[in-house]
């Protein structure tokens, strides 16, 4: 049974849109249904079907210290507060996640990444990210990050603090602060990774 009868944009900007249903229950009754997209109307996942994604999230342990991950601390508006996150970002028209992921370690902390690709292929799946609200998916990139911090190629609607933690602070982090749902079930497996081997919890 389709559980809609009609999709309308919204709105009409750049980089997210709101979206209205005319939905259906179960038993057929109508009510309206909103969400917001990153895609055209055409295009959106309910119609495509597909999972690729919009954006990716990236695992950047600390080179020349794998006990030590980069980490960002970033304004964001809807708060009005500062978010503990790892670096993201979205993925431009004709990037692969993995070619995004270096694009944003450096745009957002100055840094090199280089990426992992070891390790079994699942972990890299995109994943949807809140789906009550958007149909919005997510790849996570790893590797290791290298380099000089700097900010010189933020965009000025960007309020970034770049810092590595140690396993204790990303505990702290957890315990204390505002953290990003997407950097919190990665902390875990930080704090629970391996120096020598850091991307061990990659093989199942």
């Amino acid at each position: 049974m389709k559980k809609y009868k009609k999709i309308s944009k919204l709105s009409n900007n750049r980089f997210l849109n709101l979206f209205k249903l005319d939905a259906l229950t179960d038993k057929g009754r109508e009510f309206e249904y909103f969400f917001v997209s990153r895609r055209e109307e055409n295009a959106l996942k309910m119609l495509t079907k597909d999972k690729r994604p919009e954006g990716v999230v990236i695992y950047p342990i600390w080179k020349e210290e794998p006990d030590k991950i980069v980490m960002i601390r970033q304004y964001r508006y809807p708060l009005d507060d500062y978010l503990y996150e790892l670096p993201a970002g979205l993925i431009d028209e004709g990037e692969q996640p993995w070619e995004s992921a270096v694009r944003e370690m450096k745009e957002e902390t100055g840094l090199c990444l280089e990426v992992y690709q070891g390790g079994d292929k699942a972990w890299r799946n995109p994943f949807f990210m809140g789906a009550g609200f958007t149909d919005e998916s997510c790849s996570t990139v790893y590797g290791y990050a290298s380099g000089r911090f700097g900010a010189e190629q933020m965009e000025d609607t960007e309020t970034i603090q770049v810092f590595l933690a140690d396993k204790q602070e990303a505990a702290r982090i957890l315990r204390e602060e505002k953290v990003s749902i997407r950097a919190a079930y990665l902390l875990m497996q930080f704090i629970h990774s391996d120096k020598e081997k850091p991307f061990s919890f990659l093989e199942m």
